[in-house]
């Protein structure tokens, strides 16, 4: 018997900048400052390394494309996990990884109950 596709739905587009971008939250295991992406048109995500971030080169240059799912392992199972999973803000609302597949960076998030963004926004 097949098992259906786990769940996964459309949340940004992450894109690096070099530039301070408004209403910044920053991401301590990353060292990066990111954008809300609820808050643009597009639902893009800016995001903008600190010099000693931790994070490859090869993913700060790049884009991803973020998805909201509802558990994380279906989705990182048998992939190239890159940034494997870690807890964003204190408390957390999300717990997020990256995995890249066919060439392209790929954001699974799972959102705590009752929390959308940093600080509750």
């Amino acid at each position: 018997m097949e098992h259906p596709a786990p769940r996964k739905h459309f949340h940004h587009i992450g894109l690096t900048t070099l530039e301070p971008q408004p209403q910044e939250d920053y991401v301590a295991p990353s060292k990066c400052w990111v954008t809300d992406p609820n808050t643009t048109t597009f639902r893009i995500e800016y995001l903008r390394y600190a010099p000693d971030s931790p994070i490859a080169q090869e993913f700060q240059d790049s884009p991803h494309i973020a998805y909201e799912v509802d558990e994380l392992e279906p989705h990182l199972a048998g992939k190239d996990v890159v940034i494997p999973p870690f807890d964003v803000d204190d408390p957390p609302f999300a717990r997020v990884a990256f995995t890249r597949e066919d060439g392209v960076f790929i954001e699974y998030m799972k959102f705590y109950p009752g929390r959308t963004w940093f600080n509750g926004k």
